[in-house]
C-alpha cells in the first residue's frame, strides 16, 4: 500500500491506563501505513505514562506526546491540534473495529474530493453495545450531527474555523461540528460502516447529569452559532438519540444473523451482510483478547 496522505490521530488521556491499552492496541492494528499518533496527557499518576513511553518506543508508528496539565478535554485537544502534523485530523480515544478504518475513511475523502468523511459507531460496554449510530447524511435543523470519534477532516478545515471552545464542559466537539456544518461550506463523505466502539460513560455518556449538561451546551452551541428554532433542533436531536437505543437490537440481530450466515456460506451475502459479520467477529475476538491481556499490549510493549 502507498503511503498516501498522513493521518494523525489525536488521543486525550488522564488516569486511563488500561483504556488507553486496549485503545493503541486497536491503532496498531491498522493497516494504513502514514499514521502519526498524538498523545495529549494531563499528568498521570497511574502508569498512564509509561505506557506512553513503551509504545512510543514500540509503535510501527510515529507517535508524539506530552504529559502536563491542562484546563480539560477541550484544552487538551486544541494542544493535539497544535502538535499535528497530519494532512488529515482525528481525534481518537476508543477502538477501531475494523483493521481498515483509517484506509476506508482518507479513500473517502480522496474519491469524492471532500473536505473529510465520517461514518457509524457503536456505544458499548466489553459485555454489551448499549446504543448503535448510523449517521447517514442530514441536516443540522433536522437535529443530524456526524458522530466526532467518526469525524476526519483535512487540517484546512481546522486552520480556517479554528480550535475546539475551551468555555464548554462537555459539547465544544459539537460546537465545532456546527460552526463547520452550518453553512454548507464544508462536504463530507459518508462510509457506511460501522468502525469505532466507543467507550460507554464518557463525558457526553456518563449518566443523566451529564446528559442534562450536555443538552444545556448542545442548545447555547445551536443559538451562538445562530442556528434558527433551536429548541426545534434540541427535540428532534434528542429524539434520534432515543431511536438510536432503540435501533441497537436490531443491529445486534443482523451481527448475529451475518456470523450465523457466514459459517455456511457467505458468497450469497451482501456487502453490508459481510461488514456486519466480520465486524462481530472481531468485536468478540479483540474483547476476548483484551481481558486476557489487560496490562500488556501483545506486540507493542
Amino acid at each position: 500500500m502507498e503511503k498516501g496522505k498522513t493521518v494523525s490521530l489525536i488521543l486525550t488521556c488522564y488516569n486511563c491506563k488500561n483504556n488507553l491499552i486496549r485503545t493503541l492496541k486497536s491503532i496498531e492494528m491498522q493497516e494504513y501505513p502514514n499514521i502519526e499518533v498524538i498523545i495529549i496527557d494531563g499528568m498521570s499518576t497511574d502508569g498512564t505514562v509509561d505506557v506512553i513511553k513503551a509504545y512510543e518506543k514500540n509503535t510501527k508508528y510515529t507517535c508524539r506526546w506530552i504529559s502536563e496539565k491542562d484546563k480539560g478535554i477541550y484544552d487538551a485537544m486544541n494542544k493535539g491540534l497544535a502538535l499535528a502534523g497530519g494532512e488529515v485530523i482525528a481525534f481518537f480515544n476508543d477502538l477501531f473495529l475494523i483493521p481498515n478504518a483509517v484506509t476506508l475513511m482518507v479513500d473517502a475523502i480522496e474519491r469524492e474530493n471532500t473536505d473529510g468523511a465520517h461514518a457509524d459507531l457503536i456505544y458499548a460496554t466489553d459485555d454489551k453495545v448499549k446504543r448503535y449510530w448510523k449517521m447517514g447524511d442530514g441536516e443540522i435543523s433536522n437535529g443530524w450531527m456526524p458522530g466526532h470519534p467518526c469525524l476526519y477532516l483535512k487540517r484546512e478545515v481546522y486552520e480556517k474555523y479554528g480550535n475546539y471552545n475551551s468555555d464548554y464542559k462537555c459539547s465544544a466537539d459539537y460546537e465545532f461540528m456546527i460552526r463547520i456544518l452550518k453553512d454548507d461550506c464544508i462536504k463530507l463523505a459518508y462510509v457506511p460502516v460501522t468502525i469505532v466502539q466507543m467507550y460507554y460513560g464518557g463525558t457526553s455518556t456518563g449518566g443523566i447529569r451529564s446528559y442534562i449538561l450536555s443538552l444545556k451546551e448542545a442548545h447555547q452551541a445551536l443559538k451562538s452559532n445562530g442556528i434558527k428554532f433551536a429548541w426545534w433542533v434540541d427535540l428532534v436531536r434528542t429524539l434520534r438519540v432515543l431511536n438510536q437505543f432503540l435501533e441497537t437490537k436490531k443491529y445486534i440481530q443482523n451481527c448475529n444473523k451475518g456470523v450465523a450466515q457466514m459459517t455456511d456460506k457467505t458468497d450469497n451475502l451482501s456487502r453490508a451482510e459481510q461488514t456486519r459479520a466480520e465486524l462481530i467477529i472481531l468485536y468478540i475476538e479483540k474483547n476476548a483478547n483484551y481481558r486476557q491481556h489487560k496490562l500488556s499490549v501483545i506486540g507493542v510493549f
